[in-house]
């Protein structure tokens, strides 16, 4: 387990005159190291860019690193919540630990602002999930993009090869859901870990039947070990990833067999190609030219912790109005502020929350893209008025 408190210098995400008296502090807890590593990584490159004083107040971040393991990410939480006494989460980074610190940060009356995808992290939004929210698209938002593409390509026919844990699970129930209503027939699914080194059994029987397209259900650089295989067994339909994959790692581990791979990600993945006058561009240019003049390459993850902070901000600054921090009546404030975001624009997505939606991203935050040349290309894109 590892420890960063931002504000004395560890990461330069505020002075080191802002010291532990800070007035507000922020926990955050990433995959740094592990299997959600390409991830966590670049989220944690973001907190550079954290802001140091909102509304006059100075803010504190403690960054911890939770290997991308359940166990780690509570034990996280609870240090951040019982020790650093902090008024908001940020993380974890990926569905199995959101997940697993649900119960933790309701019992701590502590909102969460997971950068994880799966919808049950959220749904439904009352009870103990009041307290959480993400500033990613739902499950729905994600495979309604790819089935309104293979509908369009006149794909009858799909194998599902998913990771084997809440994400890969919760996102092919949803598949299988959208795929039936236009009348894409599921052929099998299959089940990989992510710490499997061979997918060879999996995609074996995925192929039976020659479906007209595989999807991986999976997220970070394992889901490439299914792509790779398909490819080394020589077959030729269209294979879709989700937009868990949708950074550079992936290109990097997959190389040339991920050629033509498509998948839905973040229009800010694309953000050049954007028409003028798309509601996110001008966000997404300004999120790309910070992060990418200091990191390289560019990441959705990177960019969901970018429109994560901003929302964030925005919260703050309301819920000041109502208590001060340190008290359980400024994280309500919080929470509830945060619950509120209206038309909020961000680098991904224009953000509205509610009661019922603690997500607030619509299909304008989601395009579906291509892999050419080992770059990222538009292939399809939501109509905006």
């Amino acid at each position: 387990m590892k420890c960063f408190i931002a504000a004395i210098g560890i990461l330069s995400v505020v002075a080191s005159a802002v010291s532990a008296q800070a007035d507000i502090t922020i926990g955050v807890n990433l995959s740094t190291t592990g299997a959600g590593a390409s991830l966590g990584i670049p989220e944690k490159n973001v907190m550079s860019f954290a802001p140091a004083v909102i509304a006059g107040e100075k803010i504190r971040y403690v960054i911890y690193d939770d290997g991308s393991d359940t166990t780690t990410a509570v034990q996280n939480v609870k240090r951040l919540i019982s020790e650093q006494h902090i008024d908001l989460l940020i993380g974890p980074s990926v569905t199995p630990n959101a997940l697993a610190v649900v119960d933790v940060i309701s019992e701590a009356k502590t909102p969460m602002m997971a950068i994880a995808q799966s919808k049950a992290i959220i749904s439904p939004a009352d009870g103990k999930r009041r307290w959480a929210f993400k500033i990613v698209g739902n499950d729905e938002v994600q495979n309604g993009a790819v089935v309104n593409h293979m509908a369009k390509k006149g794909i009858k026919t799909v194998s599902v090869i998913a990771a084997e844990d809440p994400y890969g699970e919760g996102n092919t129930q949803v598949f299988k859901k959208l795929a039936e209503q236009k009348g894409i027939k599921i052929l099998t699914v299959e089940k990989y870990k992510r710490a499997d080194t061979s997918a060879t059994a999996q995609v074996l029987r995925a192929m039976q039947g020659t479906p007209d397209a595989v999807y991986i259900v999976g997220s970070g650089t394992p889901a490439a070990m299914p792509h790779i295989a398909l490819v080394e067994r020589g077959y030729k339909g269209k294979i879709y990833q989700t937009g868990g994959v949708a950074n550079s790692d992936f290109l990097r581990i997959g190389g040339k067999a991920v050629e033509g791979c498509l998948l839905p990600a973040s229009p800010v993945l694309v953000a050049e190609q954007l028409p003028n006058g798309y509601p996110t561009k001008t966000e997404a240019l300004k999120f790309l030219n910070a992060y990418e003049s200091k990191f390289g390459p560019r990441s959705t993850f990177a960019a969901h912790a970018w429109d994560t902070l901003k929302v964030m901000e925005a919260a703050i600054q309301k819920a000041l109005k109502a208590a001060k921090p340190g008290t359980e009546k400024f994280r309500e404030a919080l929470r509830t502020a945060i619950e509120e975001t209206k038309g909020l624009v961000g680098a991904m997505a224009v953000y509205t929350l509610s009661a019922s939606d603690h997500s607030g991203v619509n299909q304008l935050g989601m395009a579906l893209v291509r892999i050419e040349n080992g770059k990222w290309k538009l292939e399809d894109l939501a109509e905006f008025k």
